[in-house]
């Protein structure tokens, strides 16, 4: 039986120790603090804003919240933005997604200032983050690679697998896992035989959205697996991407859903916030 990789314990501890780094920037002078953008009510990202200024009040980051009507213009959004990009105050910016159609969420993220880009989509920081130099990295990604760090999971020239190419989780999941000397291959919606390559892996990630999609058939004997997925199935029970009961029983590591991946995308986000408050007093 594998052994569970608990999001949820680790996610605590990383706030416990931001909790004390940011008594010393407050002692320093330094009141982090995170500005979210949310538009319109999507009923999740209303839960995950929630979430998020729960976890800055815990740890004691300052949390600004913009919320913006459904019809809201280009213009006024990105005008927002250049604002907060002038705040001495702000040391993060998040802009909450989904986002109206009408709206274009690359643009979005492009306006913010690398530095306070603390979601990591800014493509100065993709760029940092593919030639290996110091950046924000995005939140669900880092969380996993803080996961493999904690467990003594060695990256070192094994085989990683990573199911899905989002520029969310997927891509720049792979390159984290790149740097950190593991032999990489990405599969999607258009791979083929893809139990094929699964089986070859000896970490595997799933990060594509289907309910137990991965099922042990398809996962190598002693594999570490970590599952990003996070869906509702027909009971409106959350769970993943991984047919967790069966891959259990053939994986070495496997994280759960809920209490696995999700607790520490937050934990990660609050840590660049902090960093990025950090960095202010460098300068």
């Amino acid at each position: 039986m594998a052994t569970i990789i608990n999001g949820k314990e680790l996610a605590k501890k990383i706030r416990m120790q931001l909790k004390d780094e940011v008594d010393i920037l407050k002692q320093k002078g330094i009141q982090p603090k995170l500005a979210v953008i949310m538009i319109g009510n999507d009923k999740a990202s209303e839960v995950y804003v929630r979430n998020k200024s729960k976890a800055c009040n815990e740890i004691g980051i300052n949390f600004e919240e913009f919320l913006l009507p459904e019809q809201t213009k280009r213009e006024e959004l990105l005008s927002l933005i250049t604002k907060l990009n002038n705040r001495d105050d702000i040391h993060g910016i998040l802009l909450q997604s989904p986002i109206p159609k009408h709206l274009d969420i690359r643009e979005a993220f492009n306006t913010i200032d690398y530095r306070k880009d603390v979601d990591g989509f800014h493509p100065i920081n993709v760029g940092k983050l593919a030639i290996g130099e110091e950046c924000f990295v995005s939140c669900t990604p880092a969380g996993v690679m803080k996961m493999l760090e904690e467990y003594q999971i060695d990256t070192q020239g094994k085989q990683a697998v990573v199911i899905g190419r989002s520029n969310i989780v997927g891509k720049p999941l792979a390159q984290c896992l790149l740097n950190k000397n593991a032999t990489i291959t990405i599969c999607h919606s258009k791979t083929q035989e893809i139990e094929e390559v699964t089986k070859k892996a000896d970490i595997l990630i799933a990060a594509l959205g289907k309910p137990k999609f991965i099922t042990a058939d398809m996962v190598k004997e002693g594999a570490v697996v970590i599952d990003v997925g996070i869906n509702r199935n027909e009971e409106g029970k959350l769970v993943g991407d991984v047919d967790f009961e069966s891959v259990e029983k053939v994986a070495s590591y496997i994280t759960p859903v809920p209490g696995g991946v999700g607790p520490m995308t937050v934990a990660m986000l609050m840590s660049n916030v902090v960093t990025a408050a950090k960095n202010t007093m460098n300068s």
